[in-house]
């Protein structure tokens, strides 16, 4: 089922660059100020576009990525912005001292879109991060929770069958594995597959961890059809029954991406 998007950076950087303009930056811009005097760390920042759209909005923008590949892209994608001196990038793991020393307590506002499920050690991971924020920042969190349809990421398959099976990521390990096999995935999918299967979080855990961590929650939107349907789809974008919400882990099986805005206590 392998998407254009799914090989074409340029086309990545579209899809985010138009997501984050439409929904990501008016859903954050309602709880605090985005101009030129807000600096903002983009973790994970993939191929630029979110950045790209927030460079463009007049604010300050660092991105750390450790993915080489995707930190070529986005230095490609945003090259004028860094050429300007208002853009940096950083390729290197956000656990490494240097990255901790250039980072800490600079930022108004850290974003992580389409990141969180990435990442092992969640716990470890989210109330790390406030080193990195003023006094007052704050922190965005856009993410698919692991238990709906496609929470796996099964769409990167080259299987269109399997692209396009819904849940099939909620078996057991060993026989996701052998699903992948039989339908002849590649070992490298299959891998990034089965690693996704680790870290993959429900709303229920995310929202434990923040209040663990000394967070609490400014503002949050779940989502029936995910914003950045639109311009992978068509697919206009719904939130969430409010009775479904209030539905615990059920809700996971049919939210298809939930935005947050937290906060230190």
């Amino acid at each position: 089922m392998s998407l254009a998007h799914h090989k074409d950076h340029h086309i990545r950087y579209r899809q985010q660059f138009d997501n984050a303009k439409r929904y990501l930056i008016p859903f954050i811009a309602s709880t605090m100020a985005l101009d030129e005097n807000t600096n903002i760390l983009d973790i994970g920042c993939g191929d630029g576009g979110v950045m790209g759209a927030m460079l463009e909005r007049g604010c300050s923008a660092t991105g750390i990525e450790l993915n080489k590949l995707k930190f070529e892209f986005a230095s490609e994608n945003i090259s004028t912005h860094i050429n300007s001196g208002r853009a940096t990038l950083i390729n290197k793991n956000v656990y490494e001292e240097e990255a901790l020393a250039t980072l800490k307590e600079k930022f108004d506002l850290i974003v992580l879109k389409d990141v969180i499920e990435h990442i092992p050690n969640q716990e470890k991971f989210i109330p790390y991060i406030k080193q990195f924020l003023k006094p007052s920042g704050r922190i965005f969190f856009g993410f698919p929770p692991w238990y709906m349809p496609h929470g796996g990421h099964q769409q990167i398959c080259e299987s269109k069958w399997l692209g396009f099976l819904p849940y099939f990521h909620l078996l057991p390990i060993s026989l996701y594995r052998a699903v992948l096999k039989i339908f002849g995935e590649h070992e490298g999918t299959i891998h990034e597959l089965l690693e996704i299967k680790e870290t993959g979080i429900s709303i229920e855990r995310f929202e434990r961890i923040v209040v663990d961590s000394n967070y609490e929650i400014e503002k949050k939107q779940p989502y029936l059809i995910n914003p950045i349907y639109e311009d992978k789809f068509g697919w206009k974008p719904r939130k969430q029954f409010s009775f479904v919400n209030k539905i615990p882990f059920l809700r996971n099986f049919i939210t298809t991406c939930v935005y947050y805005v937290i906060r230190k206590k």
